[in-house]
């Protein structure tokens, strides 16, 4: 019987001009265009990988030329090598002798759309969602599968395998539980370019869904976020859990004195408040905010499983946050999830873009299942737009959760009206408009 080898790999730039309705707005991007790299591996037994990498526009086409060159190396490469060791594969990539001197960001971005798209077709030729095959691996696989010499100095591979192991007898009761009430979602509702009415639609619309946890952009004036702090916490009661973000806006100090003067609406986090590398910053703003009850929440941004490492064993922050697309892919994150599990601090993904709800799902039913076990302090992320008119399997809430994903893989699959509409620039919608899609679209 011949191998499954790589035929091609296909690289588009999607993009949405969502800076039309300033979804998404926050701080920094003040009129972020959702876009996101699909990355397609084909295989000779014609099953495709598929993976997104979410952007806020310009900047797409530095990942798409990062994917396509890094293709290269896969040409003609055997699925079964993959399947049998999938961090060598991430090894070959990652350790590449004159890439490696890039670093961290676009590089490691561009490795995520490959080996998200390896994991991809893997599920599908066990046909398993992502979460499923993750969670049916044997734990010694897992555990070859993440690149240690960087993080056992934190966490052993014993202790990561005694995590996963001494969890083994629950994942049935766990995943028969996930499958019925599936993880616990927050709604990002309050974007600083929204009106109040347009906030109160949403949250009403949340609210009818069973959503009891709520999120705002905040930083840009202090009057002002208070007067929608105000209006959000009479919106949502003061029973719901409300988190504020300000997208790395400020530096240390500024964050500590900005939140001192928001700890009266009873917030959850503070999301991002500082430099998304910054250990120590974050770990001084954790500090000073524990005596009003606010937690830091980061990790979106966050270039690498070592940066990682440093804010959960510092004590940095009290929700981790993991980003589907922002790190080396699966390889990158199942070791953050473990290790949140070591330093007891919940993992509560970032979502939204296109594709990342989608994606962030199947990492929150993992961990959920075969690492931390679930809990209330667990809420994943979820926005309710670009989902039923892009993906052919849109996810879906139901009583303020996730229901659990039933097809092949990630299930990225996008309908090919809005696939051959958004790709940038020639596709339809950016007909005539081009440069607002472009670097010199200056907000």
């Amino acid at each position: 019987m011949s191998s499954v080898k790589i035929n091609k790999i296909d690289v588009h730039d999607i993009r949405v001009p969502t800076s039309d309705t300033l979804l998404g707005s926050d701080p920094f991007h003040k009129k972020p265009n959702y876009s996101c790299v699909y990355t397609t591996i084909h295989l000779s037994n014609g099953i495709k990988g598929n993976s997104v990498c979410f952007t806020a526009g310009a900047g797409n086409d530095w990942i798409v030329y990062g994917v396509k060159d890094i293709s290269k190396l896969l040409q003609e490469y055997e699925i079964d090598n993959f399947i049998e060791n999938p961090g060598s594969t991430y090894k070959l990539i990652n350790d590449h002798h004159q890439l490696r001197w890039l670093a961290d960001g676009v590089n490691r971005m561009a490795l995520g759309c490959i080996m998200n798209s390896m994991w991809d077709a893997w599920a599908k030729i066990e046909e398993k969602s992502l979460w499923k095959l993750l969670v049916d691996i044997d734990p010694e696989k897992i555990i070859k599968s993440i690149d240690w010499r960087y993080l056992k100095d934190s966490i052993s591979k014993e202790e990561a395998l005694n995590i996963l192991e001494e969890n083994s007898y629950q994942k049935n009761s766990r995943e028969k539980q996930l499958l019925k009430n599936g993880p616990k979602a927050y709604s990002t509702a309050g974007w600083l370019g929204l009106t109040d009415d347009q906030i109160a639609s949403t949250i009403n619309e949340m609210k009818n869904e069973g959503f009891d946890c709520f999120k705002m952009k905040v930083g840009q004036d202090l009057k002002q976020d208070k007067e929608r702090l105000k209006f959000i916490r009479e919106q949502i009661g003061e029973k719901s859990k409300l988190m504020v973000d300000c997208n790395q806006l400020w530096g240390v100090e500024e964050a500590i004195e900005y939140m001192k003067e928001l700890s009266e609406f009873n917030l959850t986090w503070i999301e991002e408040p500082t430099a998304r590398d910054d250990v120590q910053g974050h770990l001084k703003i954790s500090k000073a905010l524990k005596q009003y009850g606010i937690e830091v929440a980061t990790g979106e941004q966050v270039q690498s499983p070592v940066i990682f490492k440093q804010l959960l064993e510092s004590g940095a922050i009290g929700y981790c946050q993991i980003d589907a697309s922002r790190m080396g892919g699966v390889n990158d994150i199942i070791p953050v999830i473990i290790l949140a599990k070591k330093f007891n601090v919940p993992v509560c993904p970032h979502g939204g873009g296109i594709g990342l709800c989608n994606m962030i799902v199947h990492y929150s039913m993992w961990d959920q299942i075969s690492v931390s076990g679930h809990s209330n302090n667990q809420v994943v992320e979820y926005l309710n737009f670009l989902q039923e008119e892009v993906f052919e399997n849109p996810v879906k809430v139901a009583n303020g959760k996730y229901i659990a994903p039933s097809s092949p893989g990630w299930g990225l699959e996008m309908k090919d009206d809005f696939f051959n509409a958004h790709i940038y620039p020639s596709g339809s919608v950016w007909k005539g408009r081009e440069e607002s899609g472009s670097i010199t679209f200056v907000a």
